[in-house]
């Protein structure tokens, strides 16, 4: 081997040397690199995960969708049985027997852990300490029917492992007024029960079963007073205009000689005169700087004909509907666009009521229904014995369950303003 030769093959070594050396370098900074991203990936995921659990965001800087930010009522259930429910169903004083579905029978309670996930942001995490301190010296009323009822006890139910043991636990009735006092915050948080908001002859709160509907179309002051000493006022009015027919009176009272009636079918121009003489109450009565309006749109059925399976409703249903596109067979969006119509028109009138679409969200929840798991009011007969479907409630919710979801976006709202 010549001189030459020494050198080149000194020199290659050297080179190998440098290029192993440089490939370990390289090797060690993108394992650091990758140990690095892991880090912080899992770090941010544990926070994330964290924080999705809890539904937390903080100091309530949730963008809501009417100011262009995220839309709350568009994205998706995710089962979490780690912070879901909210609250136990035994535990709450204030639950009524026609939403409590584990006390009459239901064995699944599946149904108590779907989390609401919007698609862009997460669900602020309802707080009910700060919500009383929101709400201090002031009263929130729903208003309308048995489904407006059903989210009142759901907001109470949430709300009571905030209050202080001292408080009183129970609810007042005064005819058609459900409430409850607050007394250490000074505040009232009440139902109404006026199923069309309009004057009819379903207006007892107890007994409201006639077999034809007759409603004061124009008629509305003798529920209206009231309202309008409220501070928040949630409306819902829709399952009871679902009537193939109905009367309308024209008239000074149910009671006077002089009134005219005419039996019509129900179509959704009568919904919007009611809503118009709901909205002219609202121009002329509300006060504009003290009182914040919502309206709920309507709560999905889940009936016979369901288009998931014909021969199925509500009964013995444990799963969400998954398929997002998903529009349930009851779900009228005509009389959705009438509502929205009567909502925009009052904002040209210097009216602002915001519009808590929560129908698509709850039309995937056939499995929220109390079917058979409730106290019935009336006789079930032998033959619908027979056929569980043929009773089953699959208009109102279980609690736990999904108007707490309402809740929480209502709450987002008001801890907003």
């Amino acid at each position: 081997m010549t001189i030459m030769d020494k050198k080149t093959g000194g020199v290659g070594k050297l080179w190998k040397i440098k290029f192993k050396f440089h490939i370990e370098v390289v090797v060690l900074f993108l394992l650091a690199f990758l140990l690095a991203f892991l880090y912080v990936r899992f770090d941010i995921n544990a926070y994330v995960t964290e924080d999705r659990q809890n539904d937390v965001v903080k100091d309530h800087e949730v963008i809501l969708s009417n100011d262009g930010g995220c839309n709350l009522f568009s994205g998706r259930w995710v089962y979490d049985n780690i912070s879901y429910p909210l609250y136990k169903e035994g535990e709450c004083s204030f639950m009524q027997d026609e939403f409590a579905c584990q006390e009459y029978g239901r064995k699944d309670i599946k149904y108590q852990h779907w989390r609401w996930q919007p698609h862009h942001c997460n669900l602020p995490r309802f707080n009910g300490t700060e919500l009383l301190e929101k709400i201090r010296g002031k009263k929130v009323i729903f208003v309308g029917d048995s489904l407006n009822r059903n989210a009142m006890i759901s907001m109470l139910c949430l709300l009571e492992s905030s209050l202080p043991p001292s408080s009183s636990k129970s609810l007042n009735e005064t005819d058609n007024f459900l409430f409850f006092e607050a007394n250490e915050y000074n505040a009232t948080i009440g139902f109404y029960w006026s199923p069309f908001l309009v004057e009819s002859n379903g207006d007892h709160p107890h007994i409201h079963r006639p077999q034809n509907r007759v409603i004061r179309i124009k008629a509305i002051e003798k529920h209206a007073r009231h309202w309008n000493d409220a501070d928040i006022l949630i409306f819902d009015s829709f399952v009871w205009w679902l009537e193939p027919k109905m009367t309308l009176l024209w008239g000074s009272s149910f009671e006077s000689s002089d009134g005219v009636y005419k039996e019509v079918e129900m179509k959704p121009h009568i919904h919007e005169m009611a809503l118009d003489t709901w909205s002219d109450w609202l121009e002329f009565n509300i006060n504009r700087t003290k009182t914040k309006l919502f309206f709920m749109s309507l709560s999905p059925i889940h009936v016979v004909g369901e288009n998931w399976d014909l021969e199925q409703n509500c009964y013995n249903q444990t799963e969400p509907i998954l398929d997002w596109s998903y529009w349930g067979f009851s779900t009228d969006s005509k009389m959705m666009r009438i509502v929205e119509s009567a909502i925009r028109k009052l904002g040209t009138r210097g009216i602002k009521v915001e519009y808590m679409n929560i129908t698509q969200m709850s039309d995937y929840r056939r499995d929220g229904h109390p079917s058979i798991y409730k106290k019935f009011y009336h006789t079930i007969t032998e033959e619908q014995l027979k056929d569980p479907r043929s009773y089953s409630d699959c208009i109102h919710w279980c609690l736990p369950g999904v108007p707490d979801v309402w809740n929480q976006i209502i709450y987002a709202y008001i801890m907003k303003s």
